[in-house]
């Protein structure tokens, strides 16, 4: 993919694994996750590893009792949510598809305008505010800019965006973890003048304490991102009035199950959630999408993952962009795979 720069590096590929899980009903599940290191601490490497591991306790195994199956991989090992989100995966197209529906039925959803938002990369204030021009002149609405970097340089790029964009379009930031509690509370009260809709994440997760006291500070919407992996932080984070939203991931979470334990919570507490992800193709990005219709408390998306400079495309049938608007047929299950031709050229293990 063409560099992408947040506040804790740049990617220039995506780490991603493809799996296939078959069954001896004669068809398979397809699960997808997009390793992050420098978020998740899990590698491309690290995750094709486990997933062998991870494969040998499933062999013979009832792939329709979904608890069970994921209670083994967490019996095994603590942590390595993103490889068990793609095992979590496959386990929910092999139900879906058992049961004839699309996942999102299968899940008890119906289908809604789901309208993303797109991606502005750290860079100089310059170069980020011609690329949200550029967004703006494209369609988008909602932009989300990552900033984490430089505290001042940050407040100057939000306003040189507000500037360019004008005030009609919606800004939501990311700081993915990049500001200590001082600079955090410079940033929020600096670019709260500028409308903007939330930031995610504003410091690392060492700093969880003290974020009751920066929402408090903060005339802008916090965002817990990081600091929640399961339904237990998700709990943590709400009790202790940290957070007014909550960003739902599957590498975080560990896949659906997890994240639908997350959105009930969050739910049942009033707490509005996102539906986000790292860099993962339409294979994965069709799973969230199903996810999506089935979590009426998802309000924000951020799923414009495959529009952030992807050079390859490995995914046939999916999730569709129209615009910034995702759609969806209604194929059995998640409803997407991987091409052939890109899996011919591609490491691959039988298990």
């Amino acid at each position: 993919m063409e560099p992408f720069t947040i506040a804790t590096g740049t990617m220039n590929h995506a780490q991603n694994v493809f799996i296939r899980v078959h069954t001896d009903a004669g068809f398979y599940g397809v699960g997808e996750c997009s390793a992050f290191p420098m978020i998740v601490g899990e590698t491309q490497d690290t995750c094709l590893v486990m997933a062998r591991e991870f494969a040998q306790l499933w062999k013979g195994q009832d792939a329709l009792d979904l608890p069970a199956r994921l209670q083994q991989l967490h019996d095994f090992t603590a942590g390595n949510s993103t490889i068990k989100s793609a095992f979590d995966m496959a386990l929910y197209d092999i139900a879906a598809k058992n049961a004839n529906l699309p996942l999102y039925k299968f899940l008890g959803g119906s289908k809604k305008r789901v309208e993303t938002d797109i991606t502005i990369g750290i860079a100089t204030p310059q170069l980020m505010a011609e690329k949200a021009l550029e967004f703006k002149q494209s369609g988008a609405i909602i932009l989300k800019v990552k900033l984490g970097k430089d505290a001042k340089s940050d407040v100057e790029c939000i306003k040189q965006i507000r500037e360019a964009i004008g005030g009609e379009i919606k800004i939501r930031v990311d700081a993915n973890q990049g500001w200590v509690f001082d600079d955090a509370v410079y940033a929020l009260q600096a670019i709260g003048q500028y409308d903007i809709e939330f930031c995610e994440q504003p410091m690392r997760t060492w700093y969880d304490d003290r974020l009751p006291e920066l929402k408090k500070l903060s005339p802008v919407k916090i965002m817990a991102d990081e600091s929640v992996y399961n339904h237990h932080d998700a709990r943590k984070q709400i009790n202790s009035n940290s957070c007014d939203y909550i960003n739902i991931k599957f590498s975080k979470s560990g896949g659906i199950f997890e994240a639908k334990q997350i959105h009930d919570l969050a739910a049942e507490k009033g707490i509005p959630c996102m539906m986000g992800g790292m860099l993962e193709s339409r294979i994965a990005l069709s799973a969230k999408l199903h996810f999506v219709y089935a979590s009426p408390n998802i309000r924000f998306y951020d799923m414009d993952t495959c529009m952030l400079g992807h050079l390859t495309d490995p995914c046939i049938g999916g999730v569709t962009y129209d615009g910034y608007f995702l759609n969806i047929d209604d194929a059995s299950g998640i409803g997407a795979d991987a091409d052939e031709g890109f899996l011919a050229d591609c490491e691959k293990f039988v298990v």
